[in-house]
């Protein structure tokens, strides 16, 4: 998530500068022609391309729509995740569980490793909503140089933070050693942590120590979190419908490729000096188009591990602090600051 009030010039020119180089290379070619050698047999009139830019605006306009609603609402599951995980751990510790025979050191135990593992299952939801979709633009697999090259530069838009791939950290931390070692085992490994909520609340209902109402509150937030999993699963792995995206793309470059056919033309009536005139302009509303295209291209994967994404690194620190205190702790992690204008 991008936290300056403003882009900077590097994360522009990040996005978009090479997209600029070859605007600039192909402006800059049809005005040469047209100056040097008299190619006027090139050019075309200004309304065609003019009518092509009105109907790739709104194209584009329809996608962004699409692409913010798909972030926002991705959002709205982590912040809904935030909630629910503080009410579920108040919950377990401030339900009446006093039973003779369990001992309070027991009972801490056990509650603990029930909080735990929530915060092991925030951290094992974010890695797997990070694996890479071949739809996005950091792909699972990169073969060709072209891909590379995409590949590592998009990875500067990370800003600099070390790779996604510290999630052993935490299940190490939080989990058994046991427990942690079954996440090869299972394919959706964050699925398996709330079954196992499930049966050790339901353990706390059948030893006597919780009532059975309790046990049915404390599961409701388990099926609470279950939704909310479904739902960025169903962002992740259903993308925005590629025919959209598609032609928003293929109707851009179109538009940028007869651009300058137009546009020359029409400045060339200011006379020789309107002819190079022409070029920055040019370069300017093609580039403005692309920007848009890329903004909503890069928008409508918020859990690509990108700068555009949901800061879920620092919104499941976040829970973790919550309910660190709640258990008592007093040695907590820091807060996940941004780096470079980004927080992830």
């Amino acid at each position: 998530m991008i936290t300056t009030k403003y882009v900077n010039y590097k994360q522009v020119l990040n996005l978009s500068g090479i997209h600029l180089i070859w605007i600039s290379v192909w402006c800059t070619l049809i005005t040469a022609l047209f100056y040097f050698f008299n190619w006027h047999w090139m050019i075309i009139p200004w309304v065609p391309v003019a009518l092509i830019g009105t109907a790739e605006a709104f194209l584009v306009g329809f996608k962004n729509n699409q692409a913010y609603d798909r972030l926002w609402e991705a959002r709205k599951i982590w912040g809904g995740i935030v909630n629910s995980s503080r009410s579920f751990a108040a919950m377990v510790y401030a339900f009446d569980t006093e039973h003779e025979q369990i001992g309070i050191f027991d009972l801490e135990k056990r509650r603990k490793t029930i909080v735990y593992r929530h915060i092991a299952w925030l951290y094992a939801l974010r890695e797997q909503l990070l694996v890479p979709t071949e739809w996005e633009h950091i792909k699972a697999e990169e073969t060709d140089h072209f891909k590379n090259i995409d590949h590592k530069r998009n990875r500067l838009i990370k800003a600099g933070f070390p790779d996604y791939s510290r999630t052993s950290i935490f299940l190490n931390k939080y989990l058994s050693e046991e427990e942690a070692g079954l996440q090869s085992t299972y394919k959706n490994f964050a699925t398996y942590l709330i079954s196992q909520q499930a049966k050790d609340i339901n353990e706390l209902k059948n030893d006597g120590i919780i009532s059975e109402f309790n046990q049915m509150q404390l599961q409701t937030c388990l099926n609470e979190f279950y939704g909310f999993q479904g739902q960025a699963e169903r962002i992740k792995k259903f993308p925005s419908p590629r025919q959209f995206a598609s032609t928003a793309f293929i109707f851009n470059i179109l538009f940028i490729t007869l651009l300058p056919l137009g546009l020359v033309s029409e400045f060339a009536k200011l006379g020789d000096w309107g002819i190079w005139v022409s070029i920055p302009f040019c370069i300017i509303v093609g580039w403005i188009y692309i920007i848009m295209e890329l903004v909503g291209d890069y928008s409508e994967n918020p859990f690509a591990g990108l700068m555009f994404d949901i800061p879920m690194l620092s919104i499941c620190r976040t829970i973790e602090i919550d309910l660190l205190q709640m258990t008592g702790e007093t040695e907590l992690p820091d807060p996940i600051a941004s780096k470079n204008g980004v927080l992830v």
